[in-house]
This record gives C-alpha cells, structure tokens and sequence, in this order.
C-alpha cells in the first residue's frame, strides 16, 4: 500500500506542473481570443472517428443480415428539406452543400413519421388561413401552379376549396380530418420539438445509444478510450475553467462596477465582457463560427432563436449584450448579479414579468439611450430543440427603433445543446454539456430590419422569425412555445372550433 501510494504521489508530482501549465495557455488564449485550432483539430478527429463507427455498425449489420439501405428514406428526406436552408460550416471555413443523404446522416434534419397533408391543419390564428405567407417555409403556395399530365393548372385558394367543400359535401368528408386529428395525435408539430434531436449515426456517446458500444470489439474499444477521455480528462478540466471563468467574470465586472460612467467604462465593459465569456466558453470545448461580421449589433435590440442558456455564452463570446429575463437563483443569480455590476440589464421579478407595460417601458428607456450596449432577447420565451423556430411574442417588436435578427444552429453530433428544463436541472444540464464531445455551432448576424408603415407588431415578428428560420435552416412554425408547459386558452380552442365548423358547413 505504501509503494502505491509512492507511486501516485510522483506521478501526481510529474503530472502536475505540465496540467498546470496547459490550463493556464488555455485560459490565457481564451481571454484574448486566439486558438492554436486544437479545438478545431479535435472536431476533425471526432468527424472521423464518427464515420469510422459509422462504417463499422453498417459492416456488423451486413455480416448479421440487418442492415437495410437507406436511399428511399434519403429521397423522402430530401423531399423535406427546406429551400435556400444554408448548411453547418463550422469545421471549416469553406462551406459546401450538403446532399440530401449528408444532412440526413448527419442530424441536421428531424426525423418526421408521417407525412400529412397541410392542407387540414390548422394554424395558431385562423384568420391566417387565408393569406399567403410567401416567408413561411412551410406555407402553402396558393398562386402556384400545378403539374397534372403535362398540363398546368392553378391551384385554387383556400376560400374556392371551402365553396366546393360546402356544396359536395358527404359523411365521407369527417374521414380526412378524423385521419388527421389521429396524425397529430400520434406525431404533432409541437412536442417534437421539445425533444433531442434525432441522430442518424450513433456519436459514441450512451444517452445516444442504441446498443452500438458492444457491437464489435473495435467500437467497444473506441467507446472505451473515449468514455475515460470524457469523464476522467475532459470533465475535470472543464469544470476547473468554469468555475475559473466565473470568479473572474464576478472579479471583473465588480472592478468594472466601480469605474465612472463614460465612454470609457463602455469600452472597459466591452473587453472585460468578450474576455469573461471566452474563457467561460473553453470549458465547453466550444468551436463557433461567426459569419458576416459586418452584420453584428451595435445599438438596438438583437433577436434570436432559442435552444437553451448556452446561446448567451456564444453570442457574448464575440459581442457585449445587455439581456433581459427574470431574476434566478443558483447559478444563474450568481451571474446574474455579476454582470448587473458592469452594465445596464433588466432583470424583473416573477410577479413583474407578466407586466408587459412595464417590460415594454424599461426597453424603450434601454433602446433609446445610443450609448447602451445593444439588448439581447429570445422571443421565442423557451428553449426549442433547434430544428425549428417556434412563435416570437410581439413585446420587443412594438417598442420600435432597429430589431438585428441572429440565427444559431447547433451541431447535434457533438452534443444535444437543447435545455429540456421541464427534466433537467441547470446543473443537470451544465453535467451533460461538459461530459459531451464538444460544443459546435454556427452563428448568422443579418441585415437589421425596421417595421414597415403599416405593419403590426405581429407581422413583423412573424418576417423577423421567417428570415432566421431560412437562413439557419429550420422549420419555421406559428405554434407558442409555451404548448410545452400550458394548456391551449379555452378562446384559441373555440376560434379553431368555429374555423372548422365553417370548413364542413353546408346549405
């Protein structure tokens, strides 16, 4: 026992200094924002290593007689992409498009069951049945011409469709929308976004698994290596350099805190906060790309989708932002309160959020002020799976003035950045981000946009929302994310109610 303990106290000893020493390059080249592009190295090595597993499971499933192609399911998948939807360059700077069988191997689309006809489903508002949403991506083209047989012909708005139905109308008629009524029974638009998204290679990673780890002795080693890779390098390290991170960013900001206003103090702020968050980023293992750069908030208010409470991390590693949200507790009171000592943010109280004059009136007071750092909302109010972009509340687009939109696409394969927070603590949470590969994502800064004369808040919610849904390739839906938590208001049931009453109504 004493030999042992000899032992690992010499290793420790040996250990120590170079461990040291590495923590230290990488903390001070995060505070700085410069990489050597070992973490782009790293996702390199896992891209392969993922695609060698790949190789390997489809191998061992041919010698059993289990595996089956995948082209049918490609070309009904390709069906589904949306158009004009960009593709991840992360790992590169040189993007490329990927093919329909790329996107479906690689995560980026969702996996759909069935494939129901738009035609019967109703959206949020009913009213919007009858307008042509030529943003929307999964709108329905009305002008659009159809081809039967080589002969064009005009698809007939949905007012045309409702005549007809009234006048031809048979019992046989309930039979479509009892076929779809069970369709979004068994898969609806909704709570499928409030679940990780499916992969279609197997990552190495067992809250993935599908049993892959013990299919051959290769994989079962692979997993091996890289489970202890994991949980006994990774996992430690990260956490020393986020709880690192977070007594510097309270230790800087309260510094801040005591500088007079002035330009000064901004520009302090500013470094001081791309500085924090970068190291805070590290412990993530982090590799983001940034594109258009010309695009990035200066002044206003910056909107973008929501996955969960890394989005900040991300956005603040490459730009200062105030935020707004409701105080918390934990850890996230900490930080919380850390960054209220450096720069203006609006934290409200439970009680005060659902004041929306209030909220209203405190972002108009921000937004007017030119000196203010450019004010960061989700309007989407919770966290998305990153497949789709689901209903802005209109709040931060009737205050006026410019809305710069940002869409953020996470790459699955490294880790599920989606926050499930009805399951999962933010520890919880924090847990599974540092025991994952990595962190990989891409970040889009658009052209900023005004509200047109004439425009409601709603209507330009719904065009702010379109153009990040297109640009970061996801599924542009009018539902409220608040279906996760909330049953449907007893008003929304009786206006899809009296819309379907008009749809079979006959004389």
């Amino acid at each position: 026992m004493a030999l042992l303990w000899s032992v690992v106290s010499v290793g420790f000893s040996l250990l120590l200094t170079p461990f040291l020493m590495f923590l230290l390059a990488i903390l001070f080249l995060a505070s700085i924002g410069k990489s050597l592009g070992v973490r782009r190295l790293y996702v390199q090595i896992l891209l392969a290593i993922f695609e060698y597993g790949r190789q390997n499971i489809e191998k061992v499933k041919k010698s059993n007689g289990t595996w089956e192609s995948d082209e049918s399911e490609d070309e009904s998948e390709g069906s589904k992409d949306v158009e004009g939807a960009p593709t991840p360059c992360t790992i590169t700077k040189n993007c490329r498009k990927y093919s329909a069988t790329e996107k479906k191997l690689n995560g980026v689309l969702g996996n759909s069951v069935i494939a129901r006809s738009k035609d019967l489903i109703m959206v949020p508002e009913p009213d919007m049945n009858n307008k042509n949403h030529s943003n929307h991506n999964h709108s329905n083209s009305y002008g659009n011409s159809l081809e039967v047989n080589g002969n064009k012909e005009s698809s007939l708005p949905r007012e045309d469709s409702f005549e007809t139905l009234k006048r031809e109308f048979d019992t046989s008629t309930c039979l479509e929308y009892i076929k779809a009524g069970v369709e979004a029974i068994i898969e609806d638009e909704v709570t499928s976004r409030f679940e990780a998204e499916e992969l279609k290679n197997w990552n190495l990673l067992t809250r993935t698994n599908r049993h892959y780890e013990f299919i051959s002795w290769r994989l079962t080693v692979i997993w091996m290596f890289g489970f202890i890779m994991r949980y006994f390098f990774l996992l430690p390290l990260r956490i020393l350099i986020c709880c690192i991170g977070v007594m510097w960013l309270t230790a800087c900001t309260a510094v801040v805190g005591y500088v007079p206003e002035g330009s000064f103090k901004r520009w302090l702020n500013h470094r001081v906060s791309i500085m924090c968050f970068g190291v805070l980023s590290s412990a993530l293992s982090s590799v983001i790309n940034y594109h258009n750069a010309e695009n990035r908030p200066l002044r206003g208010i910056c909107v973008a989708n929501h996955t969960s409470p890394i989005d900040v991390l991300v956005l603040m590693r490459d730009n200062c932002y105030s935020l707004i949200g409701q105080r918390h507790g934990g850890f996230l009171g900490i930080l919380q309160r850390a960054l209220a000592r450096a720069s203006p943010h609006i934290w409200f109280e439970r009680s005060e959020v659902k004041d929306r004059e209030a909220v209203t009136k405190r972002l108009k007071q921000h937004v007017s002020d030119p000196s203010n750092p450019p004010i960061l909302i989700f309007p989407e109010g919770t966290c998305i799976n990153n497949t789709s972009v689901m209903q802005f509340k209109k709040g931060s687009f009737e205050v006026g003035g410019v809305i710069y939109p940002v869409a953020i696409k996470y790459d699955p394969k490294f880790g599920d950045a989606f926050w499930n927070s009805s399951k999962y603590s933010m520890i919880q949470y924090l847990y599974m981000m540092m025991s994952s590969w990595a962190i990989v994502c891409d970040v889009w800064y658009l052209p900023p946009m005004y509200r047109q004369d004439g425009e409601t808040a709603i209507d330009f919610a719904n065009r702010v929302k379109a153009v990040i849904a297109r640009q970061g390739g996801l599924v542009d839906l009018q539902w409220d994310g608040q279906l996760k938590r909330i049953k449907p208001k007893k008003a929304w049931r009786e206006k899809q109610q009296e819309e379907f009453s008009k749809r079979i109504k006959f004389e």
